[in-house]
């Protein structure tokens, strides 16, 4: 009995040194590579995604900046044509998203990114030389049809590199980029401003030419710099490369096989099945009308108190600057903590305080200061989000559907904003603008403690089903379902 009982001891004490090491490199030797492994990998791929996206936000939201620099005024478009040419952009980037993600695998991330990213710099560079509203309305439909695939090709492209418990971080490396283009548009926006009449172009031409300009050459780089997969990341060994697919696959974030995600419209539509994907779907519609709302029209919001166009440029830099920062605090203790739907809440409430101090107040610097508020809790709330969903859908194909979905519906709330702050509610206190993205803040909280409740009690379920049975009495194929997928909260 003692033997058996020592033998058991042991047997347990060895299964549970195996499963540290399996998921956090206990041992010395796992624990070196692991850090080397994923340091080379945050070292060769994040930067690359980071400006994919930096760069696609830039691309996307400086029509605000031309709007400030005399865009409107020279193509005499009224707001209302303002607000369609921003919509326009919107209908070809949601329908574009879930036929670019599902082929994202089977073309290969290290083709397609660049293919769109290329191209749509190469549009972004025609609106500078655009001398019609008509013009500037058919290189928005292409900006939207090229870029539509970005956002939920590159969180997906992520989730071939890491495991669930490091995704928030990494995705907030390249979210944090749309803070930061927002900083960096308005100092951008601000130098080339002083280009006005070089060429004979005013000098929303140039914020156009130059900043797509540079979207071309850096998407001619990716071409080289962009692997397909672990597999095929030439800055990693052969150990290293079983290392990171053994290390994905113990985590859930890809199937013990390639059949296992291998495309099936099976799982398309099993994607449609989840709870969590509806849920998420109203956190995601609120989430995309505050992020393109404060995107599209922060530069007019900060003209609109009095400033002067080269001032408001400027002005726009700090909460911008502020939000970049907070993205990457609550990011990182997303990560530690594992918790994701806490931090969305914390970020509704960041955003309810700052929408109420803009609707509240008449005092010039309480309305600017309303910004780093707003600013800064939607944008980093998206981080958070997309890891959730990224954590909580496997395999693959399912992954790919709901994170191309869930962006779908972000953009719908883009679409909203176009009119919500361009037409329908006249600046420059937008009140019932304001109204209405205060209370979507409040429906953003609301529904992330819902689908907090709805995973919690998932989680208990199936950790009753891993008491009372076996995972090889389990049926295959159940993916997120599996009672041994534990959702991150």
């Amino acid at each position: 009995m003692e033997k058996a009982s020592s033998k058991g001891s042991r047997s347990s004490l060895e299964k549970r040194v195996d499963t540290s090491s399996e998921h956090t490199g206990s041992s010395e030797h796992d624990s070196a590579l692991d850090k080397k492994v994923w340091w080379k990998i945050d070292l060769y791929v994040l930067p690359v995604i980071t400006m994919f996206y930096l760069l696609s936000w830039l691309d996307r939201t400086n029509l605000g900046n031309a709007r400030v620099a005399g865009l409107q005024r020279d193509l005499k478009m009224t707001n209302t044509q303002y607000s369609i040419a921003l919509t326009v952009t919107f209908i070809p980037y949601i329908l574009s998203e879930i036929p670019s993600n599902l082929l994202l695998k089977i073309v290969g991330p290290n083709l397609l990114l660049p293919v769109l990213l290329t191209g749509w710099g190469i549009v972004t560079t025609l609106q500078g030389v655009v001398h019609s509203y008509a013009g500037l309305l058919v290189c928005r439909f292409f900006i939207g049809l090229l870029e539509g695939g970005v956002l939920p090709g590159i969180v997906l492209y992520l989730s071939f590199f890491y495991p669930r418990r490091k995704m928030q971080t990494r995705i907030s490396a390249f979210f944090s980029s749309a803070s930061l283009s927002g900083a960096f548009s308005g100092l951008l926006a601000t130098g080339i401003m002083k280009m006005h009449g070089i060429g004979n172009r005013p000098a929303w031409a140039w914020i156009f030419i130059l900043e797509g300009l540079f979207t071309v050459v850096f998407g001619i780089l990716t071409f080289f710099l962009l692997p397909r997969s672990p597999a095929h990341a030439y800055f990693l060994n052969q150990q290293e490369k079983d290392y990171v697919v053994g290390q994905l696959r113990a985590d859930g974030a890809i199937g013990a096989d390639d059949k296992a995600d291998s495309f099936s419209w099976a799982e398309v539509r099993q994607t449609f099945r989840l709870p969590q994907v509806w849920l998420l779907g109203f956190v995601y519609f609120f989430n995309g009308t505050i992020v393109y709302s404060l995107g599209y029209f922060t530069p007019s919001i900060v003209q609109g108190l009095g400033y002067t166009p080269i001032r408001t440029q400027l002005m726009t830099v700090g909460p911008y600057a502020a939000a970049f920062f907070l993205t990457n605090v609550t990011s990182y203790i997303g990560d530690k903590y594992r918790c994701r739907g806490v931090i969305i809440v914390f970020c509704s409430i960041c955003c309810i305080t700052g929408f109420a101090m803009f609707l509240g107040s008449h005092h010039k610097a309480t309305l600017y200061g309303s910004l780093f508020m707003t600013i800064g809790g939607i944008n980093c709330s998206s981080p958070p989000l997309a890891a959730w969903v990224a954590n909580n859908t496997a395999p693959h194909v399912r992954r790919a559907t709901a994170l191309a979905f869930l962006s779908m519906i972000t953009n719908s709330g883009g679409i909203l904003s176009t009119w919500l702050l361009g037409s329908l509610s006249p600046a420059p206190r937008y009140t019932m603008a304001t109204r209405v993205l205060l209370s979507f803040s409040i429906l953003m909280g609301l529904f992330a403690v819902l689908t907090l409740a709805y995973l919690h009690d998932q989680n208990k379920k199936k950790k009753v089903i891993r008491e009372t049975t076996t995972k090889t009495e389990e049926a295959e194929g159940l993916g997120d379902r599996s009672a041994w997928y534990e959702y991150i909260l």
